[in-house]
């Protein structure tokens, strides 16, 4: 089974960024101890801070891979392009988030890719990506 990680904005400064809402752990270290504990899973990861590099990942991935785990971060709340582009592909797509995000800012109580995808995973921690990869199995 093929599944991709895809983060985006600031995802990359995970551990350094609001110990407080995200925890210390990078998300390198975590996505580690993911490819250790479900070693038959074919595991990639992407990152990018740029809108249409996310695009153009889900895409590439999105009639290939059996799952995507998508945390598109603050584009989420403003990206028709990214939902547009889940909307396209056939490869199923679980949103994640890692904090609650109706715990926060009333901007981030909206996601325009929502209502493309499987299934959606909020507020676990870094715990959220887990979930989602256990869904596809």
């Amino acid at each position: 089974m093929k599944i991709i990680i895809i983060n985006g904005p600031n995802l990359n400064l995970l551990g350094k960024r609001e110990p407080e809402i995200y925890g210390s752990q990078t998300f390198e270290d975590y996505y580690n101890q993911l490819k250790v504990e479900f070693p038959a899973v074919e595991l990639a990861y992407f990152q990018s801070n740029i809108e249409g590099e996310l695009i153009d990942k889900i895409q590439e991935v999105g009639f290939s891979y059996d799952g995507i785990i998508l945390n598109a971060a603050a584009y989420t709340h403003t990206s028709v392009g990214i939902a547009d582009a889940v909307k396209a592909i056939t490869t199923p797509v679980i949103e994640v988030h890692i904090s609650n995000t109706f715990a926060r800012e009333e901007f981030r109580h909206h996601s325009f890719i929502s209502p493309n995808v499987k299934g959606i995973i909020i507020g676990f921690g870094m715990k959220s990506y887990e979930l989602a990869l256990q869904s596809f199995l």
